[in-house]
């Protein structure tokens, strides 16, 4: 059986009680510290601990090409791609700068450039294919080809336990890929290209149109089926299977995520239909720039924690909300009880 057929456990109820309980006692009137309760109360439950910690950060950024670069439906070359993975490697990408930051650890998974890469210093090579097929006229991926990207991002879940990650993010670079992952989102949701195509890399109101159109064409080739992995494999991008797959792996290892932007929102919404036990290790850092971004996020029931229209991709905006979720846990694990610091609870 595949990994992605297991569904993952859920949190621990008793933690989640445990930390319910300190909060009540903490130095504050009920519910003032708003979201930040409510996500320590989350994390002790995920991470099995009355002291929710994300210290250890892994971050996996998973870089691949897009055969529908061909319908002309990106404002950048499709050889930023592999620019872009050296700029990563070479610490010089806005992802690269906030893991920095953040002391987390970076790795870069080429999972499928248009040509191959030199070694570089950080990169995973996990080639699955020299990008994706055109998916207006094919078939993005094959059956095999999903299956590599999918256990490439189970293989990053992996590495992320072995290094006792405490919160994962994963992060894209594909150009083209808001094509796809717009193509995907459609899909699943029943929504029309209109409604969810946005500006990508910079596209103005005549190229969304085009965007729009090209999408329609995909979905008209895919026909009506809506079950997840065949959705990815007609209409995904390498990197956004290997995204699922990492969320699924990380599931089932019991690490917490942070997902992104509108990408990597498309999938974790591949990976909860897949397996819906998936939406309790899930955590929305940011509102995507992307118009799309907002119906993702409403299927999934999340609310982000920012929302400053960031659109960049990588990670980025997850790496800018980890900040929130150390405040939580620091909040959560030092504050003082009411019986501690010798004030009223006022009850």
């Amino acid at each position: 059986m595949h990994f992605w057929h297991q569904a993952p456990s859920l949190p621990c109820d008793h933690r989640r009680a445990r930390a319910r309980q300190r909060q009540a006692s903490l130095t504050k009137p009920p519910g003032s510290l708003g979201r930040l309760e409510n996500l320590a109360i989350d994390l002790c439950g995920q991470q099995n601990t009355d002291q929710p910690a994300v210290d250890r950060v892994q971050i996996a950024v998973f870089a691949a090409d897009h055969g529908v670069c061909a319908e002309g439906v990106s404002a950048f070359p499709q050889a930023v791609t592999g620019q872009m993975v050296a700029n990563f490697a070479h610490g010089g990408a806005a992802i690269s700068v906030l893991a920095r930051q953040l002391d987390a650890r970076l790795e870069v998974v080429n999972i499928g450039t248009l040509t191959p890469l030199p070694e570089l210093p950080g990169v995973i090579t996990q080639r699955v294919g020299p990008g994706t097929a055109n998916l207006v006229t094919a078939p993005a991926m094959t059956d095999v080809q999903t299956i590599a990207a999918l256990t490439a991002g189970d293989q990053a879940a992996q590495r992320a336990a072995d290094n006792g990650t405490q919160l994962f993010i994963g992060g894209d670079m594909g150009i083209g890929n808001t094509t796809s992952a717009t193509a995907i989102a459609c899909a699943l949701l029943g929504q029309p290209p209109v409604a969810l195509v946005g500006p990508g890399t910079g596209l103005d109101a005549a190229g969304m149109r085009h965007k729009a159109d090209v999408v329609g064409q995909a979905l008209q080739r895919h026909g009506t089926a809506t079950d997840p992995l065949a959705v990815l494999a007609s209409l995904g991008g390498f990197e956004i299977a290997a995204l699922a797959g990492a969320f699924l792996g990380c599931g089932q290892r019991r690490i917490p995520v942070l997902v992104d932007g509108f990408i990597v929102s498309v999938a974790a919404l591949v990976a909860v239909r897949q397996q819906p036990a998936l939406k309790h290790w899930l955590h929305f850092a940011h509102r995507s720039g992307e118009p799309g971004h907002g119906a993702i996020l409403s299927a999934l029931q999340a609310q982000p924690f920012l929302d400053l229209q960031m659109r960049l991709g990588e990670g980025s905006g997850a790496a800018v909300a980890t900040s929130l979720l150390r405040h939580a846990c620091a909040l959560h694990n030092a504050m003082a009880s009411f019986a501690d610091a010798g004030v009223s609870d006022g009850q």
